[in-house]
């Protein structure tokens, strides 16, 4: 009897160990039902607080008032542009690495040039035009979203959202449910074959409500009082540009007259952050993300801000209206999230992909060192080097910053390549704007000062790139005389903003450098998943409790 009872007993024991064991292997990881990474394209870090006290409390300032900064937060590659920011974003990696070292770059193997998510291997959905023949096969390294989505054995949906390609696809990564963008041709979004056979019904519902022409269909004016743009200059000076049409860049600026003329005017107005972000949440709706027990990822790039940049230039009162109706959007947004998610259910995050260095003329008007290097460099540099060398057009590029050059007649007449590259370098540190030129195959024996260095280094894929690299003086940039671009190391191209928001996030701000190749290993670790296949940044554990 008592050994009846004791294996009883024991069977009672083993039961409710397995039990136990079961629940507890049931019990899901701490995760929150949505991710919501918001680039920002173009966002200086400065632009948090230079236009703050005119902010609404539901946009930036909340994000700020509950959320974390980092407030010295660097992009440690070179160049700072659009495609490469996106990447280093989501992969937590280097150029070096995940192989997206420019909007565009020519194959120093074939000589054949790339756009960075151009894909001849897939074909449009939703248009039928090239627009929509892009993926991200260029892209070398996983994504934080791929890494979710390989964590939940593909149940997590993600999506990317962007006026532009590159912006929406290399977000989203490899496996992605969906990446959308906009093309001009037909005002809509569309995708490509390399994620679906047919546009979702809600995307072409969307389409069909025509929501770009809704928005052009008014004058572009200020938000408030012109004469209130005090952080601006005057509304009318030489270094801004204007639409086709215009005569002076002043407001109102007609869209009603201009868009039906030149559909892509709509990306240099704030109305592309509007559509952007009403079109995120008809994803949020059409994937029913953040509404099952694994976690979604949604991506969105609002990219108007780069258009508007371009165009005018940091201290145009363009630019400060944009960013007073982003503010407004994001608020928008975020109380929808709170409605649709759960306030504290949703983890979001905003930086940006790069900065901008103000417009030259307006630096030389304030008696600040800026220009625009010569235009006829390569030619300069050509004959230099057929003088030398006796052959014609060994530089074969001036990409990103880069010198490329013309390896297969170099190879097949023998030529001293290190003599081209040491000539080549001679020459260019010689030219107005130029501060140091440098070959990236000897770096070693550079005089390069870090970061700077170190930042070339992260950005050369010998495959990708040139390999003589040109780093202009503070002020200088390859451009127009309008508006303004980006692609140095200097902090207004490369010092960003850093905010993360809800789920687990701690309210407070760190000064410490973090790098922009931080903010995917911080995600990861605060969903417990691994990180991208190529991530060489480290968390930020000050971001989350």
């Amino acid at each position: 009897m008592r050994r009846i009872c004791k294996s009883l007993s024991a069977l009672a024991l083993t039961g409710a160990m397995l039990q136990a064991g079961v629940l507890r292997a049931q019990k899901p990881v701490d995760r929150p039902k949505l991710v919501v990474g918001i680039v920002v394209d173009q966002m200086r870090w400065d632009y948090l607080y230079r236009y703050y006290d005119r902010y609404e409390t539901g946009g930036f300032k909340r994000m700020l008032g509950e959320g974390f900064t980092c407030e010295n937060t660097f992009i440690t590659h070179l160049p700072s542009f659009t495609a490469v920011g996106h990447s280093t974003i989501y992969t937590g990696s280097v150029p070096a690495i995940h192989g997206i070292t420019g909007n565009d770059w020519t194959d120093q193997v074939t000589g054949r040039h790339w756009y960075c998510t151009e894909d001849t291997t897939v074909q449009p959905i939703g248009t039928t035009t090239d627009a929509g023949k892009m993926s991200p096969r260029n892209l070398l390294a996983s994504t934080i979203t791929d890494e979710l989505k390989l964590a939940t054995n593909f149940r997590s949906k993600v999506v990317g959202v962007s006026l532009k390609d590159r912006a929406s696809i290399l977000p989203a990564g490899h496996i992605a449910n969906g990446a959308f963008w906009l093309d001009d041709s037909n005002a809509s979004f569309v995708t490509s074959s390399f994620y679906m056979k047919d546009l979702p019904e809600w995307v072409k519902t969307f389409n069909a409500r025509r929501v770009p022409a809704q928005l052009m269909s008014q004058p572009w004016n200020t938000l408030y009082p012109i004469n209130s743009y005090v952080q601006s200059t005057a509304d009318d000076v030489r270094w801004e540009g204007t639409f086709a049409g215009e005569t002076t860049a002043t407001f109102p600026h007609n869209m009603q007259d201009i868009y039906p003329k030149d559909k892509g005017s709509l990306r240099s107005t704030p109305s592309g952050n509007t559509l952007t972000l009403e079109f995120a949440k008809a994803a949020i709706d059409g994937y029913k993300l953040g509404s099952s027990a694994v976690t979604d990822f949604l991506t969105i790039n609002c990219a108007s801000t780069d258009y508007v940049g371009h165009k005018y230039g940091p201290n145009s009162i363009e630019v400060e209206d944009t960013y007073l109706r982003l503010d407004k959007d994001l608020s928008a947004f975020f109380r929808y999230l709170d409605q649709k998610v759960g306030k504290g259910n949703y983890l979001v995050f905003l930086s940006a992909d790069h900065g901008a260095a103000h417009s030259v003329g307006f630096m030389q008007e304030n008696q600040l060192p800026a220009g625009l290097p010569e235009g006829k460099m390569m030619e300069g540099l050509n004959n230099m080097l057929k003088e030398r060398f006796g052959v014609e057009r060994l530089a074969l590029t001036s990409e990103n910053y880069h010198i490329g050059y013309d390896l297969k007649t170099i190879e097949a007449k023998k030529l001293d390549y290190d003599a081209i590259k040491k000539a080549t370098v001679q020459y260019l540190q010689k030219l107005p704007g130029v501060e140091f030129a440098a070959d990236m195959d000897n770096l070693g024996n550079s005089p390069l000062p870090e970061p700077i260095k170190s930042m070339a280094v992260n950005g050369y894929n010998p495959k990708r790139c040139g390999s003589v690299i040109i780093i202009p003086e503070p002020g200088w940039y390859s451009g127009s005389s309008k508006g303004t671009t980006h692609g140095n190391w200097n902090p207004y191209d490369t010092h960003l903003p850093l905010v993360f928001m809800g789920w687990h996030v701690k309210h407070g701000y760190t000064n410490d450098v973090v790098s922009m190749a931080d903010i995917a290993p911080t995600i990861a670790a605060m969903l417990h998943i691994q990180m991208p296949n190529g991530a060489v940044g480290k968390p930020v554990q000050a971001v989350y409790k």
